[in-house]
């Protein structure tokens, strides 16, 4: 009754991968949903083929909630992820490469330059790129080098000038050079004509090896590419310092165990049979390419070309009417919550929020959540801004948000100097929640603000996530924001809270009595409703709580971006459940849970997707919406265009496969453009229209072909 969760997650891929064959995207966009597909393939292998690997090297044989062993797992992975390597190729070689050149962009291969050509990239080679080089030779005195996770390599077999192998003689000798990543992948190449033509780096340095390895005769030379386990291993309870223990890790997990090997599809048995000893893999560990390895550098032809019709319609995010023409956001937010649906609605005033508490002069702390920092991150600066204006300030900065650990810690440093409060959070837990508190002086009183997000406090992602950000001053939720800032910086035991929701302190329980309330609604012949849009849905004892409701009566709607265990559709388990996923230009990342009829129903926000990792182990925050204009915001447009898209979504069935949505008749939906338009058709000076867009009765779905128990 359960979905693998790793095959789940190689689906979502797919589903990113589909992106890149739709016809009706401009060039550069589909190239760019080929380079997220490929990057995601890449986090995969580092973490959870790599944690599974480890299972594997321990002699774990428990199964998971769907049946899998460790052994199953890894073999379906390697089955699905070499089907995947097959398309990624399909749509390189017969879709993307002669869409490019019909724009006159070209990637060229080698033999395919004319003699200009040759020279004009050799000249280049020898000034630009030859010194950057160094040779590494392999044999009984120099080791295989070790090569860092994700790193460009050349894989090199040599003979001495003038010497034959014999017959049925091994390979020659072998060297590695690394491609350097300080340097372009992309090698301009003299066209002679309108035509934007390049040589990958790896091809210009094969070209030229001989000139690395004089005396020898390069044989044979072929593109390789390390992937490597990419977990942190940190005791906190044994660590005094927690910063410069993450410091070593990081440092160590470039050293990580080999997981995949990738291989041009020209290298010879010989040659992989060579690397794999020397990386400690075995052949299923070995996935060759027709494509570019690491396809994700391919957006850098996207930044040297800027002609429009080859790229998505720009656009800017909208300012919400109440917040336009305001000299200050404390006025504003006073008077009531305010919602903005990113990327839609602009995230300045989440930034300025900070700045402007940063500079006034009634503001007296600010406390803030940060999982993943911006490189240059405007809040950052302004929190360090607040506390030499004398502020107290206070930064949770999460030091394990996986692949921002070296950012974060950075941030934390210059924010330290600065004289900003920063601490690290509980132990044995990531804080995962995104919140803010402003406290202010008004009049004889204080007031304070907060800000709560399903997103993160990072300008650059808000442009390319879809989430939501509410602002209130609600005292009771305040309080409750102010006893979570103190649990976290402090000694506090856990508060009991009066709005909020907390993990790991009872989010999961309040779930599941949620979920129990609509089932026991349904048995009682009421109205009984359950709309839930989050990232993930892999949480084993949710999913049956959910089955039992579906048994119940509950109609339930969910909006599952990436992995969802749950099976939809199974005759006497999951027929009231629909499952729909939504791809598009942006990634979507808000989690919305509603429970009840339209006409009574409880609306949340939260942080949190419906995972253990997130109910055990994580920090995460819940907050029932009572502003009832933006309930009924969240409702009809969040989550009903959602269920009403036909163009961009598609629907989970039984077997675990996903299906496009059609309508048949009527005009068809594409939720992210229908928000695009909508953000910018509000007028200045009014309200932001909302417009009631009833979720549509859900059709049924279809049925297993087998009752289950």
């Amino acid at each position: 009754m359960f979905i693998n969760r790793e095959l789940s997650a190689l689906a979502f891929n797919l589903r990113i991968l589909g992106e890149a064959q739709d016809a009706t995207l401009p060039p550069y966009e589909r190239v760019r949903f080929l380079s997220i597909a490929s990057a995601n393939l890449d986090e995969f292998f580092m973490v959870r083929v790599a944690g599974i690997k480890q299972q594997l090297a321990s002699g774990v044989t428990v199964t998971e909630a769907d049946g899998l062993s460790p052994t199953e797992q890894f073999q379906a992975i390697t089955t699905e992820v070499r089907e995947m390597v097959r398309l990624f190729d399909t749509v390189w070689r017969d879709e993307l490469v002669p869409l490019l050149r019909s724009h006159g962009v070209e990637l060229l291969a080698p033999d395919a330059l004319d003699r200009a050509q040759r020279d004009a990239v050799h000249e280049h080679f020898r000034s630009a790129v030859f010194p950057a080089l160094t040779p590494l030779a392999v044999d009984p005195g120099h080791p295989f080098p070790h090569l860092r996770n994700k790193s460009l390599n050349l894989a090199v077999v040599l003979q001495r000038d003038g010497r034959k192998r014999r017959a049925g003689a091994g390979p020659g000798g072998l060297a590695v050079v690394q491609v350097p990543t300080v340097l372009s992948r992309l090698v301009p190449v003299p066209a002679g004509d309108s035509r934007s033509a390049y040589l990958l780096l790896e091809d210009l340095i094969g070209l030229f090896l001989a000139e690395l390895f004089p005396g020898f005769a390069v044989e044979h030379k072929a593109a390789f590419r390390v992937t490597r386990n990419w977990d942190l291993n940190v005791d906190e309870e044994e660590s005094e310092d927690l910063m410069s223990t993450i410091q070593e890790e990081l440092r160590r997990r470039d050293r990580g165990m080999a997981v995949r090997l990738e291989l041009n599809q020209s290298a010879t048995l010989a040659l992989e049979a060579s690397l794999r000893q020397s990386l400690g893999l075995t052949h299923e560990d070995v996935y060759r390419s027709e494509a570019p390895l690491q396809l994700s550098d391919l957006t850098a032809l996207s930044e040297r070309d800027h002609r429009p019709e080859l790229r998505a319609e720009p656009f800017t995010p909208a300012l919400p009417p109440p917040l336009r023409d305001t000299e200050s956001l404390f006025p504003v937010l006073a008077r009531g919550d305010v919602l903005l649906q990113h990327p839609y609605d602009s995230f300045d005033p989440v930034t300025r929020l900070i700045e402007e508490a940063a500079d006034d002069p009634n503001v007296l702390a600010i406390k803030q959540t940060l999982y993943r920092i911006a490189p240059d991150s405007p809040i950052a600066r302004a929190l360090s801004r607040a506390a030499e204006n004398g502020k107290q300030v206070a930064a949770l900065v999460e030091l394990k948000a996986r692949l921002d650990e070296a950012n974060n810690i950075a941030w934390a440093r210059r924010m330290e100097e600065t004289g900003v409060h920063v601490v690290y959070g509980l132990i044995g837990l990531k804080t995962h929640c995104k919140i803010t508190l402003v406290v202010r002086r008004e009049g004889q009183g204080i007031r304070r603000y907060v800000h709560l997000g399903t997103g993160n406090y990072n300008a650059l992602t808000a442009r390319q996530y879809t989430d939501l950000s509410l602002f209130t001053a609600r005292t009771a939720v305040a309080d409750d924001v102010s006893a979570l800032f103190n649990m976290l910086t402090g000694y506090a035991v856990p508060p009991t809270f009066k709005r909020l929701v907390v993990a790991p302190f009872g989010l999961k329980e309040k779930l599941t009595e949620l979920v129990r309330r609509e089932a026991d609604r349904a048995r009682r012949g009421e109205g009984a409703r359950i709309l839930c849009k989050v990232n993930h849905l892999v949480d084993a004892d949710l999913i049956r709580e959910l089955y039992q409701a579906s048994q119940a009566g509950v109609r339930i709607d969910l909006l599952i971006r990436g992995i969802c265990c749950l099976r939809p559709g199974l005759l006497g388990v999951s027929e009231n459940i629909r499952v729909r996923a939504i791809t598009d230009r942006f990634l979507e990342h808000g989690r919305v849970f509603a429970f009840g009829t339209p006409e009574r129903a409880e609306v949340f926000l939260s942080s949190s997707d419906w995972m253990p990792r997130n109910f055990v182990r994580r920090v995460e925050v819940m907050v029932p919406v009572e502003d009832p204009v933006i309930r009924l915001r969240l409702l009809d447009e969040v989550l009903g265009l959602g269920l009403r898209d036909d163009t961009k979504a598609t629907e989970l069935q039984p077997d675990g496969t996903y299906s496009p949505v059609r309508t048949e008749g009527g005009p068809t939906v594409r939720s992210q453009m229908v928000f695009l338009e909508r953000a910018h058709r509000a007028e200045p000076g009014k309200e932001a229209v909302i417009r009631h867009i009833a979720a549509p009765e859900p059709t049924p779905p279809p049925r297993s072909a087998v009752p289950q128990a």
